[in-house]
């Protein structure tokens, strides 16, 4: 699976970023998930290779508008262009009720189903290739994490048992992977002693505005990789909580502590440049999480593109 970034700032856009947007893809085929919508989302797809009719759900985090501002245009483009599939929204019920009445006021015409779950009393649900749970956060309003996990791993047969044993390649190998039980040359042979154990299915928890990561504490087990905002660097930690976010280092020893193996930080502040040698540098967050997280750590930018491996390991494409 794959997890792209369409937008990755706080607040407000730069010229370098965009507001919050990310894109989960699957493993198999072009399905995809949008988590969060801040304006500008739909022109940052424009630049990738996603589609919005292969967009299969949308889940929104919470009601601040840097998340959400660009849903009613990525709807209504979606319509535009020709989409008829249904489509799912989980997200908190004041996002709908803004979009529907955007909706009715704008007269904007969706020529699909649009179905919605209120995120409040969602604690799972399976789409696609995911079971996703959520997570109640803190910030100034209900903000909410959502964690993916694949679901329905694919068998994998030990083939050099198989070879050893004399069971011939075909129809008795596929069999054997179906759990089925199968008998060659008037011996049975055990489906069980030619299936590998299973790999952990990878799992990716990905959160909205939060200024608590210890909420996390159940959701984040097994998790593959964690998604977290760190607006600010250490020296902002007092007006971090005061405004509802987190920093460097609170986030980065939340995922030492579990040793969640790989940390993608995100949602930075505009104050924050490019320039190493800018008086506030985005590597400042960058080296105070490093100071105390051991793991793999991405600082995220517009349009990286991250894959996770089937192994759990997380490596940049672009």
């Amino acid at each position: 699976m794959e997890i792209l970034f369409l937008g990755t700032s706080s607040g407000t856009p730069t010229k370098q970023r965009s507001v919050s947007g990310i894109g989960l893809i699957e493993s198999l085929g072009k399905n995809w998930y949008l988590i969060d919508c801040g304006e500008g989302t739909q022109q940052q797809i424009l630049h990738t290779n996603l589609s919005l009719n292969r967009l299969s759900a949308i889940f929104i985090t919470h009601k601040h508008g840097d998340h959400c501002y660009g849903l009613p245009g990525l709807l209504g483009s979606s319509g535009m262009q020709r989409r008829t599939a249904p489509l799912t929204l989980i997200a908190p019920r004041a996002v709908y009720e803004w979009l529907l009445s955007t909706q009715r006021i704008t007269e904007l015409y969706f020529p699909f189903a649009l179905g919605f779950i209120p995120v409040e009393d969602l604690p799972q649900v399976d789409i696609g290739q995911f079971t996703i749970d959520t997570a109640q956060l803190s910030h100034r309003v209900p903000s909410y994490a959502y964690s993916f996990t694949e679901r329905n791993i694919e068998v994998t047969l030990d083939t050099q048992r198989l070879i050893s044993a004399g069971i011939p390649k075909g129809p008795l190998w596929g069999k054997l992977k179906a759990g089925i039980d199968v008998i060659h040359q008037g011996e049975t042979y055990a489906a069980t002693d030619f299936i590998l154990k299973p790999r952990s299915p990878r799992k990716v928890t990905i959160c909205g505005d939060n200024d608590n990561p210890q909420l996390l504490n159940d959701t984040c087990i097994n998790s593959s990789v964690l998604v977290h905002e760190s607006t600010y660097a250490k020296k902002m930690a007092v007006k971090a909580r005061h405004v509802g976010h987190s920093y460097s280092t609170q986030v980065a020893s939340f995922a030492e502590s579990l040793s969640i193996p790989n940390l993608v930080l995100t949602h930075f502040s505009t104050r924050y440049q490019k320039d190493i040698d800018a008086d506030c540098s985005i590597e400042t967050i960058r080296n105070e999480a490093q100071s105390v997280y051991k793991g793999q750590l991405y600082l995220a930018e517009d349009f990286m593109n991250l894959k996770l491996e089937k192994s759990g390991n997380l490596i940049q494409k672009n």
